[in-house]
């Protein structure tokens, strides 16, 4: 009766019985879903593992396999609430086209993401989306795929190894802004970076520096301010620009959130905009056409990168069914620049 006590099954995985077995946890899962494609030497090995762990299958995930549906997770860890809803609608609308079942995990920290993927996958999860920042994240992602659950990167501007990704070529979105600041007349142009370890906040800043580079113009630090993708590290930033003794006549930021900060900060010094100072921003979330005036800025389709994300995971999961192992697939979709009333030649 003490045995059967410590073998309470509510704890124990699918990884927990392929280490007990010494196997991947894609033959784990195999064995325990039936497929026959497993040596007799290693299928019985699970079994054992399956009976003396006292392991038994998520029904409710077991059920949904038997119907042909699917339950997929969402990790977030997203500091613009903009984004992520975008993000989210393209995820439910595709999620309620392909009668998939939706489970969402907020996460911080290491220590946090690998709480939330542990809950995913005692949720029966069969795949998960994996949204900025955490795309980046090798850890989380290498802790997801050694569970044998197939990652769709959503926004990582250099897609991990092995992974399949859904992203905008954020290199050259920010080179198109840069070169149309220049274009406008601009050659004092101040730059909010995003995340330093996010790497479409990398390439963004790369772009605007390699870009100024080629037109004979040195994006000097002072010029440059950091930011972290959020309204409040926006604020810090552009005040710091706004107030150099030579303010730049532009500011180009690297997410909508921190260009409405810098209206806001612009606003509150007196300065009208376009007339005194260009904003501009990237992303094309909601947020942009609510201030005032509207905001210029790069589209990346996040709500389409959602739907896509649903659609990229799905074929992954159903590949990995039918015991194969596909390449990655890295989709890069088109983004747009919007010119609407924040930009304008030098004042």
């Amino acid at each position: 009766m003490a045995q059967r006590e410590r073998k309470t099954t509510s704890a124990v995985t699918i990884l927990d019985v392929a280490r007990h077995a010494g196997v991947s946890p894609m033959t784990a899962s195999r064995v325990i879903n039936g497929n026959p494609r497993v040596a007799a030497e290693l299928r019985e090995r699970v079994r054992a593992s399956v009976r003396e762990l006292g392991y038994r299958p998520n029904l409710a995930g077991r059920s949904l396999r038997t119907a042909g549906s699917a339950r997929v997770g969402v990790l977030y860890s997203n500091p613009s609430a903009a984004y992520l809803n975008e993000l989210m609608l393209g995820i439910l609308e595709q999620s309620s086209a392909s009668g998939v079942q939706v489970l969402v995990e907020r996460c911080g920290d290491i220590r946090s993401q690998r709480a939330a993927t542990r809950r995913l996958v005692e949720a029966g999860v069969d795949g998960v989306i994996v949204p900025p920042p955490l795309c980046d994240s090798r850890p989380t992602i290498r802790d997801l795929d050694e569970r044998g659950i197939p990652v769709v990167a959503v926004a990582s501007g250099a897609p991990l190894p092995g992974v399949t990704s859904v992203r905008i070529d954020d290199y050259q979105g920010a080179r198109a802004m840069t070169r149309y600041l220049l274009e406008l007349g601009h050659t004092r142009i101040g730059f909010i970076q995003g995340d330093p370890k996010h790497t479409p906040a990398q390439l963004r800043t790369a772009a605007f520096v390699d870009t100024m580079a080629e037109a004979g113009l040195k994006a000097t630090s002072n010029l440059l301010a950091e930011g972290m993708f959020t309204y409040r590290s926006g604020l810090a930033a552009a005040e710091r620009l706004l107030k150099l003794k030579r303010r730049p006549t532009a500011v180009f930021c690297s997410n909508d959130d921190m260009a409405a900060a810098t209206m806001a900060v612009a606003h509150g010094m007196g300065l009208r905009i376009p007339g005194q100072l260009t904003v501009v921003g990237f992303d094309d979330t909601p947020v942009a056409t609510t201030l005032w005036p509207e905001l210029t800025t790069i589209h990346q389709p996040v709500t389409a990168m959602g739907r896509a994300a649903v659609t990229l995971v799905l074929e992954l999961i159903r590949e990995r069914r039918q015991g194969r192992t596909p390449p990655p697939t890295d989709r890069v979709m088109a983004y747009t620049l919007v010119k609407r009333q924040s930009s304008a030649a030098p004042g």
